[in-house]
């Protein structure tokens, strides 16, 4: 049996949605909802389905709805969605508020309605290939930035590009509680805060470290991760997918590098989520991965923000 899936908001990675539900078997693309006529035309006439203006048109004909709109508006088309009967996947941040997510997690818990949140990176291979080699670490450090492009800047930069780090290190961690939190950072250009640099303390049994830096306002894009554990580190460099292990040898610094098997994270992101649905499985990034990472982003950005608001 076919499932009938539909994107609402096909912008920048709406569009990314429409084209792989439109090249998957055993799927239906029903349509495309945005408010850009111009918008939902195109991407409707490029993958064959049809164009609505209200998303609320489109409920009673599918199954599945990726939501990829302003984080703002995630809520109520959530909301809506959930009591029509859908199972989603919703882009990150999951909403605007930890109010709102919690009510979306009782509200799909109710139903018993699929939710999966759009932490891309998590099905990243890079990602699942070094999470396999990490056992114990103790400090994790995490770095993601990139020029100014005015994009997604309706959210501080650590909802935008720090919480995919967030979100990464509780995987790698196992969701552990967070003893402390420090950061600083500051609202440059848009009003919103658009460099932050935080410091994590986990109560696990390493007590471990997480220093992560987000900037929209760089001079180059960078996207690094390195893992600290025994005697080796372990070294994620997303824009050249390679990961190198680092390690002492006779006096000096070993080094391996890692062979990746190069996929799409969005494939099998959506791949997943249509196997969840089929399965009626829990996502791996539920509901409630996805109401960590928005806490913890929150929290930095709030102590960002007070600092600001004495300066």
């Amino acid at each position: 049996m076919s499932i009938k899936a539909a994107v609402i908001g096909v912008g920048y990675l709406g569009r990314h949605h429409a084209r792989i539900y439109s090249s998957l078997e055993g799927v239906e693309l029903i349509g495309v909802v945005d408010a850009s006529a111009e918008a939902r035309e195109s991407i409707a006439g490029e993958y064959g389905t049809e164009a609505y203006a209200d998303y609320r048109d489109v409920l009673p004909l599918v199954d599945v709805l990726s939501i990829v709109t302003p984080t703002v508006t995630h809520f109520d088309i959530a909301m809506d969605c959930l009591r029509a009967g859908k199972n989603l996947l919703i882009e990150k941040p999951i909403t605007a508020t930890l109010e709102e997510a919690n009510s979306l997690l009782q509200e799909a818990h109710s139903l018993g309605s699929i939710v999966q949140v759009g932490h891309l990176e998590r099905y990243n291979p890079a990602v699942i290939t070094m999470g396999n080699m990490v056992k114990s670490p103790y400090l994790i450090e995490a770095e993601r930035v990139s020029p100014y492009l005015g994009r997604a800047t309706d959210v501080d930069t650590t909802l935008d590009l720090m919480i995919h780090d967030i979100d990464i290190v509780a995987s790698l961690l196992a969701r552990p509680t967070i003893k402390s939190i420090r950061a600083a950072g500051s609202m440059f250009v848009s009003g919103n805060v658009d460099m932050a640099k935080a410091w994590l303390e986990f109560d696990n049994d390493n007590d471990a470290v997480a220093i992560l830096t987000a900037s929209r306002v760089a001079g180059e894009k960078k996207r690094l991760l390195r893992v600290f554990q025994g005697d080796e580190c372990l070294e994620l460099d997303y824009q050249n997918m390679k990961i190198l292990r680092k390690f002492p040898e006779d006096n000096m610094m070993g080094l391996e590098e890692i062979s990746i098997q190069e996929r799409e994270p969005l494939r099998e992101e959506i791949v997943d989520f249509l196997e969840c649905v089929r399965e009626k499985r829990e996502p791996m990034v539920s509901i409630g991965e996805g109401l960590y990472a928005l806490d913890v982003a929150m929290r930095i950005s709030q102590q960002i923000r007070k600092a600001e608001k004495l300066r």
